[in-house]
């Protein structure tokens, strides 16, 4: 069987990767909300911690978002500086 040409990668898609972090870290601390009045009878059927991973979440959520800020950033700075230099052309 004869094999087939490979094709180029297709550039990498671009997203709004702080909304999509923040509104991630945004429900799991509505699920803390929400399960906080419930503690009691969590605990009773033995999911007691279910709140405290929400919380969990929550704040992993915020570390996220440090991250995915200072990475976008840092794109940011290099592609104004890729921009700003000039760019080396070999003849």
């Amino acid at each position: 069987m004869a094999k087939t040409a490979l094709r180029p990668s297709p550039p990498p898609l671009e997203a709004n990767d702080v909304a999509i972090v923040g509104g991630g870290t945004v429900l799991w601390f509505v699920g803390f909300l929400v399960l906080i009045p419930f503690k009691g009878s969590l605990e009773q059927h033995g999911h007691g911690s279910w709140p405290w991973i929400c919380l969990s979440g929550a704040a992993l959520g915020l570390i996220g978002l440090w991250y995915c800020r200072a990475r976008r950033d840092a794109i940011r700075r290099d592609r104004e500086q890729a921009a700003e230099s000039p760019a080396t052309r070999l003849d």
